[in-house]
C-alpha cells in the first residue's frame, strides 16, 4: 500500500476551475474606458490575472504606463470589484470536463477544497452562481487568513479548515504560485496547461501536467501510486 494516499485536493481557481477571463477582463476595462484609458485586449490580459483584483488594475494600469496614487488605486480597485461582483458569471464558466472530474474523484473518496488569491466573497459568489459551492470543503480567499499564494501558511490552513491533513493533500493550479505554494508546503502539484500564466507550466516543472481536466483523475490516482 502507498504511503501517501490523497483525500484533499485543493485548487486553484481562476484559470484552473473555471475560465473567468472574460469577466475579469471586462471589469478592467470598464475602469480603465472610464479613466479614459485604452482596453487591453482579453488575448493579451489573460496572463495578467491571478494575483487578485488590485493586481489585475495595476497591470493593467501599467499597460498605457499610467501611474496612480494609493488614494486612486484604492478606489478603482473598489469600483473594478463592485463591477465585477455584478457581472460575475456573465462569461465564466467551469472548464470543460470539470464536474464529471470531480464525480469520478468524488467517488473515490476524494475531498476539495478552494485556495485562491481572489478575495473569498467574491469566490465564493462565483462558485455559487455556478452551482459548484457545494463541492467544496472549503472555500479560502487572500483575505481568509491574511496570506496569499505562495505562502504555504494559506496551503496548510485551507487544508485544515476543509477537515484533511497535508501528507495526504494535493495542489492543482495554473500559475506560478500555485505551483510555490505547494513546494513550500511539500505537497504534490499537478499543473494544467490551459490557465493563465506569464511562465508556461511546463517550465514550472509539476509533478504531473494536464491539459484537459478529464486527465485530471488519473493524474491523482498516479501520485497516489508513486
Amino acid at each position: 500500500m502507498s504511503a501517501f494516499s490523497p483525500s484533499i485536493i485543493v485548487f486553484d481557481l481562476d484559470g484552473t476551475l473555471v475560465d473567468t477571463a472574460p469577466d475579469l477582463i471586462s471589469a478592467l476595462n470598464y475602469v480603465l474606458d472610464r479613466e479614459g484609458l485604452r482596453p487591453v485586449p482579453l488575448s493579451a490580459a489573460r496572463n495578467m490575472i491571478g494575483a487578485g483584483a488590485r493586481k489585475l488594475l495595476e497591470r493593467g494600469l501599467e499597460v498605457d504606463g499610467r501611474a496612480v496614487s494609493l488614494a486612486d488605486l484604492n478606489r478603482l480597485t473598489k469600483d473594478f470589484i463592485d463591477y465585477y461582483a455584478e457581472h460575475i458569471v456573465d462569461g465564466s464558466r467551469p472548464f470543460d470536463g470539470l464536474e464529471a472530474a470531480l464525480d469520478r474523484l468524488e467517488a473515490k473518496g476524494h475531498r476539495f477544497a478552494v485556495c485562491t488569491n481572489k478575495l473569498e466573497w467574491l469566490s465564493k459568489l462565483l462558485l455559487d452562481r455556478l452551482g459548484l459551492t457545494a463541492r467544496f470543503a472549503a472555500i479560502c480567499g487572500q483575505d481568509t487568513f491574511g496570506v496569499a499564494k505562495p505562502d504555504p501558511a494559506f496551503l496548510r490552513e485551507t487544508v485544515a479548515r476543509a477537515g484533511g491533513r497535508l501528507p495526504g493533500a494535493i495542489m492543482v493550479g495554473d500559475a506560478g504560485p500555485d505551483v510555490g505554494v505547494a513546494r513550500r508546503a511539500s505537497v504534490p502539484v499537478i499543473g494544467v496547461d490551459f490557465g493563465y500564466t506569464d511562465v508556461p507550466m511546463t517550465e514550472l516543472k509539476p509533478d504531473r501536467l494536464i491539459s484537459h481536466m478529464r486527465d485530471l483523475p488519473d493524474a491523482v490516482a498516479s501520485l497516489g501510486a508513486a
